[in-house]
């Protein structure tokens, strides 16, 4: 019988820095940097793209409007740092893939690239900041977005990252039989997938993780994958104060199981970075965003079953 261990890691943020969250832009008056033209940039340092997804076309469809010319969410990760991360640090799950946004107002010429700082993914993962692979996909970050957007700069903001005594991580252990594993990790898969679908999220991706590094040699883990999650009202309602939100949209659902371990391990960052990070005040984001953490904790407890 599987024995369901549910832990959060409660921890206080009290950034040292005056966002989590950076945003570099550019003037782009004549349209020719786009989200294609972004993508291709980071392709060239080595990035693997999950998936470069236009959000204007879902909020007019369900919304009936968009406050944004341009407005999509970007998720990529490093294969080659992650590899090196993941052994040591399988935290490095939760930002595989990483996400961005990225996005350009009506009214505005301005086009803006949002991603988390290194230092909010050391801090949310427990990843040492100085860890040479960690600073690798920072660095590479940075570059590319210098490539992409050549005459950009980083912007500041009004709001500095509030403190909070809530959860960063929701993370759930569950024991699974070391005979059967294989069929257990599926059907609680199956089952998460499943009340996803049902409670409104968004699959906006699924990555093998383990199979890169199967590719590379490697045989650390018997599974590790990645679910890429949306709620198309959480984006919309913060995004309309807080564009900038994509950093942390879509929400990677990190399941992992090592070798030689009768563990499997399920674990995301949850809303509360989005409310602390960007200091959230809008209460229908908030709304939104309460509500969307209840509905995945529900779908967790359920998929123990």
């Amino acid at each position: 019988m599987k024995k369901l261990i549910v832990a959060f890691l409660l921890v206080s943020i009290t950034s040292l820095f005056a966002n989590d969250v950076q945003v570099f832009s550019q003037k782009n008056t004549d349209g020719k940097i786009t989200p294609k033209t972004i993508e291709a940039e980071f392709k060239k340092l080595g990035f693997y793209i999950s998936d470069n997804r236009d959000m204007n076309k879902p909020f007019m469809i369900q919304f009936k409007n968009t406050d944004f010319k341009v407005y999509n969410l970007f998720t990529l990760y490093h294969i080659d740092s992650v590899h090196n991360l993941a052994k040591k640090y399988p935290k490095i799950g939760l930002f595989t893939p990483m996400s961005m946004s990225i996005y350009t107002r009506k009214g505005d010429d301005s086009i803006n690239i949002s991603s988390l700082t290194l230092d909010t993914m050391s801090r949310i993962s427990g990843i040492p900041a100085s860890n040479p692979d960690l600073q690798k996909i920072g660095s590479l970050v940075k570059e590319a977005l210098k490539l992409a957007l050549p005459n950009g700069k980083f912007k500041t903001f009004d709001y500095k990252s509030s403190s909070t005594a809530k959860e960063l991580i929701t993370k759930m252990h569950v024991e699974v039989d070391p005979e059967d594993w294989e069929d257990e990790t599926e059907g609680m898969i199956e089952m998460i997938e499943g009340g996803l679908e049902e409670k409104g999220f968004v699959q906006a991706g699924f990555t093998d993780i383990n199979y890169d590094f199967k590719k590379m040699g490697d045989n650390y883990f018997d599974m590790f994958v990645s679910e890429s999650i949306c709620k198309l009202p959480v984006i919309y309602a913060v995004a309309k104060t807080r564009p900038e939100a994509g950093a942390f949209a879509p929400c990677s659902i990190s399941i992992y199981k090592r070798k030689g371990e009768n563990i499997m391990y399920v674990e995301y960052p949850n809303v509360y970075n989005w409310i602390a990070s960007l200091t959230i005040d809008d209460k229908n984001a908030i709304k939104e965003l309460i509500e969307a953490q209840a509905k995945m904790e529900v779908i967790l407890y359920n998929a123990k079953e």
